[in-house]
């Protein structure tokens, strides 16, 4: 069977661009297969079902954690927030699936350096936050995350892995596959860039470190759709 990365990109409706700036980026650094499955809310009727909530600062905050059985419990899945950009080739990020856990990610340890984030949205601050946004899935090993679990479960249980037995069955990814903009210094090695507090896209963030980058992913995101 060809090797092929599976990648759930949660989608907002605020963030549509960035969502196919992503997926540009990681097309044109994969030396492998890329399988692409946006999370869109609307694509979800009868299976998310619970109700956005006042602390929910994008739409996929939750519907997240559908991506195992999304994938019908089985293999490996990857999911990442849009507004990130790819900077290395994912077949290194893939490579890192090790079997002996249930969920793979960068851990954070870090206090947020600023209060609100996007579109004055508030900045919640909790132990493992942005854990979640980038997970590798060993997806048979999360048969916890029924639909009917993420639907109910607590934010907190959610994204502090509390449906796995223990953190020893969470593995860690190097910080560079999911380098926070603005909270981390500028690192030119770093291979995934995540604009957490709020894309390049928002007029205030336009300075950010590697927004020059996002906006050459863009434009030639643009020209290939332009001469398609």
């Amino acid at each position: 069977m060809i090797e092929r990365a599976r990648v759930f990109i949660g989608f907002d409706s605020k963030e549509v661009v960035a969502t196919h700036v992503l997926a540009q980026s990681i097309l044109e650094k994969s030396s492998i297969p890329v399988e692409f499955v946006p999370i869109v809310l609307s694509q979800l009727g009868g299976i998310f079902t619970r109700e956005r909530n006042a602390l929910q600062t994008t739409e996929f905050s939750f519907s997240r954690f559908l991506v195992p059985a999304l994938s019908d419990f089985q293999g490996w899945s990857l999911f990442m927030d849009c507004d990130m950009l790819m900077r290395a080739d994912i077949a290194e990020l893939w490579a890192l699936r090790d079997d002996r856990y249930a969920a793979m990610c960068v851990k954070h340890d870090y206090q947020p350096k600023v209060e609100t984030k996007f579109l004055g949205q508030v900045q919640t601050k909790y132990e493992k936050k942005n854990w979640s946004s980038v997970i590798l899935f060993n997806n048979a090993k999360c048969t916890a995350l029924t639909t009917d679990y993420v639907n109910t479960a607590t934010g907190l249980q959610l994204h502090q892995f509390k449906w796995l037995e223990n953190d020893d069955l969470i593995g860690e990814l190097p910080a560079s596959w999911n380098w926070l903009v603005n909270e981390y210094d500028y690192d030119p090695n770093a291979k995934n860039v995540h604009f957490t507090d709020g894309g390049p896209y928002f007029d205030e963030y336009k300075e950010d470190d590697y927004a020059d980058e996002w906006f050459a992913a863009r434009e030639r995101t643009l020209a290939v759709t332009q001469r398609s």
